[in-house]
């Protein structure tokens, strides 16, 4: 097949063939271990190479080359540009990913309809054109419906919407596990943010080409092939720290995180306490009543209950098991997790990661200063605290000392 090797389509080419072999390990990845979050990646790898591909086999040839009118025929009536099911795709991805319950429903299937449309008029007009007139009819033959403004302006449209959506998403999840979890600082996963940030960079990269056009810029098919380099760039890089990134949930949180995701962002009444417990049930009962009265309205949290809650603390120091999540501790003071969450908030005016490490900072800080400690490391206290992570115990520590752990060390 014709292909005209230069400098410029042989360095996307090369994207290319990384893209698709990144793309087949994802999907392999995904079968052996049923993980849908890499299929999805997988997916949207596959639509970035084939979006490099307008310039990539453009300066091979295809466009222009007329000895090779078949390839300038594909070029036209092959969609490649698949930017209304490239946001929808981001999307799913950031939710299998994040949430481990989340399985793709009838609804989900809505957000690509216009991309699955667009792919389905394509082929009526390629086989009108091609198999039943065997003439350019609905399409022009001198351009590329691919780059239609119609096109872009909706496909960019889509973008940005499932861009905003994604990061909602991944923000509601960070503010639910901190609520949720006392050791949320390991599933923050910094690989989502990235993730993001490259997203978001083609978007804006996109952005400032089309201001450039419209400030009367003249830039060109040959200039326009430093944006699609810079994209090849980033895809690759998805593609790489994706597949080495790929997160193994190791805990299946017993909450939903579904049960977040309101407008408001908001803790529901989802929970459940454990039934069997016949000791907790009048209590339940009574928090679920003072929970609802804490939602509509801003009356005090029961002493008492806040009592409980500080001698679950303080003295039976429930804050050293690393794994103590919401749910734990309220079936612990006999409540549950919607009425306890808005307990601590308004309390003590802080999250449940927040509430439960600073008390296992303040441990750690009195025993700093014990002499008879002193041949104890300080990830040994950190550890005994209820910490599991030195990067999470160093920036709680900073966070409610103000100080380096060192400073209160005994030399």
């Amino acid at each position: 097949m014709y292909f005209d090797f230069n400098w410029r389509s042989g360095l996307l080419l090369i994207f290319f063939f990384h893209g698709l072999v990144y793309a087949f390990l994802l999907f392999r990845k995904a079968y052996q271990h049923e993980r849908a979050s890499d299929n999805w990646l997988g997916f949207i790898l596959l639509m970035s190479v084939l979006y490099i591909c307008p310039w990539m086999l453009g300066f091979a040839g295809w466009y222009w080359g007329w000895e090779c009118m078949e390839c300038r025929n594909f070029m036209f009536y092959f969609p490649m540009n698949h930017t209304l099911l490239m946001g929808p795709a981001i999307f799913i991805y950031i939710k299998s990913l994040l949430n481990p319950s989340f399985v793709f429903s009838k609804k989900d299937r809505y957000h690509f309809i216009p991309g699955t449309l667009y792919i389905l008029w394509t082929i009526i007009v390629a086989v009108t054109d091609q198999l039943i007139l065997k003439r350019y009819y609905l399409m022009d033959g001198q351009n590329d419906p691919d780059f239609d403004t119609w096109y872009q302006v909706i496909g960019f449209f889509s973008l940005m919407v499932y861009l905003l959506l994604s990061l909602r998403y991944y923000l509601n999840y960070r503010a639910f596990i901190d609520q949720e979890l006392s050791y949320a600082d390991n599933l923050h996963f910094t690989w989502i943010r990235n993730f993001l940030i490259a997203c978001f960079l083609y978007f804006f990269a996109t952005i400032t080409l089309d201001v450039l056009r419209l400030l009367g810029f003249d830039i060109g098919y040959q200039d326009t092939w430093w944006y699609y380099l810079l994209f090849a760039l980033i895809f690759y890089y998805i593609g790489i720290t994706g597949y080495a990134n790929s997160i193994e949930q190791k805990k299946k949180f017993e909450v939903d995180f579904y049960r977040y995701q309101t407008e408001e962002t908001a803790l529901t009444d989802g929970y459940e306490v454990n039934a069997n417990l016949e000791e907790t049930v009048n209590e339940t009962a009574t928090s679920t009543k003072l929970d609802t009265d804490l939602q509509a309205t801003d009356s005090p949290v029961p002493p008492e209950w806040k009592a409980k809650l500080e001698k679950a603390m303080v003295l039976e120091k429930l804050y050293r098991n690393p794994e103590l999540t919401l749910s734990d501790l309220a079936i612990h003071l006999g409540t549950n997790p919607s009425f306890l969450s808005k307990m601590i908030n308004r309390s003590f005016e802080k999250n449940f990661n927040d509430f439960v490490n600073e008390y296992r900072v303040m441990e750690v800080k009195e025993q700093l200063s014990n002499p008879e400690l002193a041949n104890l490391t300080i990830m040994s206290l950190a550890y005994d605290a209820g910490f599991n992570s030195k990067a999470t115990f160093n920036r709680a520590f900073k966070k409610f000392t103000g100080d380096s752990p060192k400073t209160y060390q005994i030399k």
